[in-house]
């Protein structure tokens, strides 16, 4: 890996290591630091991998508090996984193939904490590229905790998932009724082919006589024409004031000028959180 790439693990790394130490006592700072010298010593893999495994029974599972780094949101994070990110920061990555074939071995034998801790550390790892298709085959999980790991508070789909595993990842949030707002990212990567793709599953809902997540048309707003604006102004007129609210963004995204013209008044009070806040 390049020297950015070192100096910014390293300032993360110091980080992480800092939320650590604020949350945890001197037994467990002494014990991963001593894993740590050790690694240094043998870069050993069975001793990554046997402290990878390790670190709850040492630290416990504390919740951290919410914490901000370098476009990077901890939300919700337990010591342990803290400390398992900071630990993957600790693997070595002067061989690109000895690095990747240790992380895709850590993914082959995780439990559901382990891969939450993987996934979620998705954005730190090196040569990120390499990380698509685990991704991808992440997104195909049944287990909440682990979806939630890739899709929330997550810059690494955004930066380098391609479009359709992109897209993947925004329906299965929204089948699986997961907090869509909270997706890094969301605008800057909708598409025409997912406005379309939830469209149709607007159609099929709505067939069904069932309803449809407001939060459905934050991604559809921007590619509104004369086929999908009838779909607008149905939800316009709803008798749900969470979904008028939700269909007037969607219009105020748009360069459509029905769908402007029908939301002229002012909406400054208005926003996608205040429309998440209010879904039952």
């Amino acid at each position: 890996m390049d020297a950015l790439y070192h100096d910014e693990k390293n300032k993360i790394s110091t980080l992480l290591y800092s939320i650590i130490q604020h949350n945890s006592n001197q037994q467990v700072q002494e014990w991963l630091q001593q894993q740590k010298s050790k690694l240094e010593e043998t870069n050993a893999t069975q001793r990554f991998y046997g402290t990878f495994t390790a670190i709850p029974r040492f630290t416990g599972k504390n919740i951290i508090p919410d914490t901000t780094i370098p476009e990077f949101f901890i939300h919700g994070y337990t010591l342990d996984r803290l400390a398992r990110m900071w630990w993957l920061l600790q693997l070595p990555t002067e061989s690109k193939d000895q690095y990747v074939q240790t992380i895709e071995g850590l993914f082959g034998a995780a439990d559901m904490n382990e891969q939450i801790a993987l996934y979620g550390a998705l954005p730190l790892l090196a040569w990120p590229e390499e990380w698509r298709l685990r991704t991808a085959e992440g997104i195909r999980s049944n287990i909440g905790p682990v979806l939630e790991a890739i899709m929330l508070h997550n810059p690494y789909p955004a930066a380098y998932l391609e479009e359709p595993a992109w897209n993947q990842l925004v329906m299965k949030a929204i089948f699986t009724d997961k907090p869509v707002h909270l997706i890094t990212g969301l605008d800057k990567r909708a598409n025409r082919k997912l406005a379309d793709t939830l469209r149709d599953y607007a159609h099929e809902r709505w067939a069904a006589g069932r309803t449809v997540n407001p939060l459905l048309w934050r991604l559809i707003g921007p590619f509104i024409d004369e086929v999908s604006f009838p779909d607008i102004v149905r939800v316009w007129h709803s008798e749900n004031s969470v979904e008028r609210d939700a269909a007037t963004l969607a219009c105020a995204s748009s360069t459509y000028a029905p769908a402007l013209e029908l939301v002229k008044e002012e909406i400054s009070t208005l926003s996608w959180d205040s429309v998440a806040a209010r879904i039952a």
